[in-house]
């Protein structure tokens, strides 16, 4: 199979993940207490994506300076882009039913996922086996983000067919974020490939604390499983990149 269609159908995987938390969110009415904790632990799984792949993998190539850099520049990127949502948002609350409402929650769902897709993209410019890792850990992070965007849409009183079909769209962000990052990334130095690695990664540590813990905080008051749910989403990536790593040595 050639590099491009390895980085296609991991490019797929973050946004199947995301669909499959929409159509639970369709078709399985969860409680908030139950949102408050599935979000905890995908933030916990975007931090572990940051510290146990993204940043060691940058470490040894890139000063610390450029370090923080990148990181700073991709943190800065991510208040930019919900800047741009949050201006766009009427600050009527009624005004944010319907149409307006329904299209902003689309924007930073889209966000998210092509925030996602750049992930895979530049991890598959340095390898395969980087790819592979870092879209297992989107997969888990993504379902319950996916259920907190259709439980939004249902919210907003959008019809069940047309959340269907906005959910399956956000795949299309995913993939084209991953396959422009890969195409752009693939012959640069290795170290801008680290870099544009270490901004994507500044950007999900905002994404996972500015955004998915503020849903959870919304949708339910903290208690401690909230805590170990948080917990739970760092070890369980953790343990999915060791098996990952383990069983791609094997196989080698």
């Amino acid at each position: 199979m050639s590099t491009l269609a390895q980085v296609l159908l991991l490019s797929l995987l973050p946004g199947l993940g995301n669909f499959a938390g929409g159509l639970t969110a369709e078709f399985w009415k969860s409680s908030p207490r139950l949102l408050n904790w599935a979000l905890h632990a995908a933030s916990g799984i975007v931090i572990a994506i940051v510290a146990v792949e993204l940043i060691p993998s940058a470490i040894g190539t890139l000063g610390g300076v450029w370090l923080a850099f990148a990181f700073g520049t991709g943190g800065l990127a991510y208040l930019a882009l919900r800047f741009g949502v949050e201006s766009l948002q009427s600050p009527d609350a009624e005004a944010t039913k319907g149409r307006t409402g329904m299209w902003m929650i689309y924007i930073a769902v889209a966000i998210d996922l092509a925030s996602d897709g750049l992930v895979t993209g530049a991890g598959s410019a340095v390898s395969i086996r980087l790819a592979l890792i870092l879209a297992a850990g989107q997969v888990l992070a993504d379902v319950p983000e996916g259920y907190a965007s259709v439980a939004n849409f249902r919210a907003n009183d959008v019809p069940r067919s047309k959340r269907l079909l906005l959910s399956a769209s956000f795949i299309l962000f995913c993939t084209g974020a991953a396959l422009i990052s890969y195409f752009v990334l693939r012959n640069t130095a290795r170290w801008i490939q680290l870099g544009a690695l270490v901004f994507v990664a500044g950007l999900l540590t905002l994404a996972a604390v500015e955004d998915m813990l503020e849903k959870a905080h919304e949708s339910k008051e903290d208690s401690k499983r909230s805590i170990l749910a948080f917990l739970a989403g760092f070890v369980l990536f953790t343990l999915v990149s060791v098996g990952l790593e383990s069983a791609l040595d094997a196989n080698e």
